[in-house]
């Protein structure tokens, strides 16, 4: 009887008594699928955002240097220095800086002509406009700074540079003297002044 016992014991299965090496395998694999979901959407939703915010900043850099390349074409000494046509160098040569809300740019690029080579750097700036459809449409950049830093090589003597700035000329409005509204105390000033 002691002997049947003993032969019964190691013909037992021992998943009866403790969870067999598969069981643990496919608990184990199912906390890890879900992990490794978890892992693989955050990386997607990373690489997306990242993409798409590289293509809006590609959008603002062709949108800028197109209506800087609209103006350098109408500038008569960019024209005399590299010739015409202007061509835009490549987008990953140049430098762009925009603000948090998008709102403003800084953007530095290069530019090419028959007759010589250059930089342009401008300043732009576009109306406030918040609506999340606005991230799919082409924005319209007002410049408000621009120069041209053009370099002409020269067949004899030596090479040229020039810097010019591409700005439309701003007149301000002619300055006043207020003198309706003169701040307390300073006819005290005047007076001590005087004497």
């Amino acid at each position: 009887m002691l002997g049947r016992r003993f032969i019964s014991f190691f013909r037992k299965s021992p998943s009866s008594q403790f969870p067999s090496s598969s069981e643990r395998l496919v608990e184990e694999n199912k906390g890890r699928k879900w992990g490794r979901r978890l892992v693989s959407g955050a990386l997607i939703s990373v690489t997306g955002g990242i993409a798409l915010s590289a293509l809006d900043d590609l959008a603002i850099f062709y949108a800028c240097s197109s209506k800087a390349l609209e103006k350098a074409s109408t500038n008569e000494a960019v024209i005399n220095a590299i010739g015409e046509p202007i061509v835009r160098g490549p987008w990953y040569n140049a430098s762009l800086a925009v603000t948090h809300k998008r709102h403003s740019v800084s953007c530095t690029f290069p530019v090419s002509g028959p007759q010589g080579t250059g930089v342009f750097q401008l300043r732009a700036v576009r109306d406030k406009d918040d609506k999340w459809l606005t991230f799919f449409r082409p924005r319209d950049w007002e410049i408000l700074i621009m120069e041209a830093l053009l370099h002409v090589p020269a067949n004899e003597g030596k090479d040229q540079t020039f810097r010019v700035s591409i700005t439309d000329k701003l007149v301000p409005p002619a300055c006043k003297p207020c003198m309706d509204c003169k701040p307390e105390g300073s006819s005290v000033a005047e007076n001590k002044l005087a004497s």
